[in-house]
């Protein structure tokens, strides 16, 4: 069997989590793959060198045989990890060695058990909806222009809000006076639109979300709109240019630009352990209908 690791970094109290890791991978007979500037952290700063078969680099050079690719990390991880697995096919696995961990979800001290489950295929894999962003924009997130939660777009200071007029199918919504505007996908429902009143939606759903960021009306509210649709955006403010995202990453576009969300044609695979679901997590992880009294 091969496996992939990816990471960027880790506090040094994961370290022996991560060697027990190769342990196991030793016992399993697993051929192990990892991404060459985390074998690089490895070295540097853990003083550990792993004993790894294949260094990758990204999509390209990924080993499209592999059978599991391990996020080493927090949610942010797991989201760079996604830009790498693309419509390989291949299944994440989140191991959370950051702070929240929603989607990297396996617990340090799970990890043992965890790894024991999934050599024995004792999990499910559940497919998750991506969005694509398709602009006239040269350059624009050529290399990946797709999102795992949520495209967003924003003004780029602190001056006065923008508009952005939205249409579903080419038919006019509304247009936002706003600080920016959300468009997640059901994953991302948990994320940055949450935290701007967004409603949550279970994974599989199939939908986007349409929150705005501070919008300047008291009777604009966040939309569930079919994921089927395509949303178009035209943005009208003072400036030159503003500011798009696809989850992390950001970039720059002219304010002539239209932007076209729609469903991609491909989905992220994810694994998930049958000791976990959504509704666990949304209780332990984020606090979800806490109260004393219960």
């Amino acid at each position: 069997m091969k496996i992939a690791l990816f990471g960027k970094s880790f506090n040094e109290n994961f370290t022996d989590s991560f060697k027990m890791m190769f342990e196991v991978f030793a016992r399993n007979n697993v051929e192990v793959h990892i991404y060459e500037p985390f074998y690089d952290f490895l070295i540097r700063e853990v003083n550990f060198k792993p004993p790894v078969d294949v260094n990758f680099s990204g999509y390209h050079d990924l080993d499209k045989e592999v059978a599991y690719f391990f996020s080493i990390g927090g949610d942010g991880t797991f989201l760079d990890a996604a830009t790498i697995v693309r419509d390989s096919g291949i299944p994440l696995v989140g191991i959370n060695c950051g702070r929240l961990g929603f989607m990297a979800d396996i617990a340090q001290d799970e990890i043992p058990q965890a790894l024991h489950d999934i050599f024995d295929e004792k999990f499910i894999i559940e497919d998750r909806n991506l969005l694509e962003l398709i602009t006239s924009q040269n350059g624009l997130f050529d290399e990946f222009n797709y999102a795992l939660n949520e495209f967003t777009v924003h003004k780029k200071d602190s001056a006065s809000m923008i508009t952005i007029h939205t249409y579903l199918n080419n038919e006019y919504l509304n247009s936002y006076w706003a600080d920016g505007l959300i468009i997640a996908t059901p994953t991302g429902s948990t994320a940055y639109s949450l935290s701007v009143g967004g409603p949550i939606l279970i994974p599989n759903t199939q939908n986007f979300i349409i929150s705005p960021i501070s919008p300047h009306n008291l009777t604009v509210r966040p939309i569930v709109v079919p994921n089927y649709h395509e949303i178009t955006l035209r943005v009208e403010g003072r400036c030159d240019s503003y500011l798009a995202s696809l989850d992390s990453r950001s970039a720059n576009f002219e304010s002539s630009v239209e932007l076209k969300i729609r469903r991609s044609d491909f989905q992220i695979r994810v694994l998930k352990l049958k000791t976990h679901s959504f509704y666990g997590t949304l209780r332990n992880k984020l606090m979800w209908g806490v109260d004393k009294r219960n």
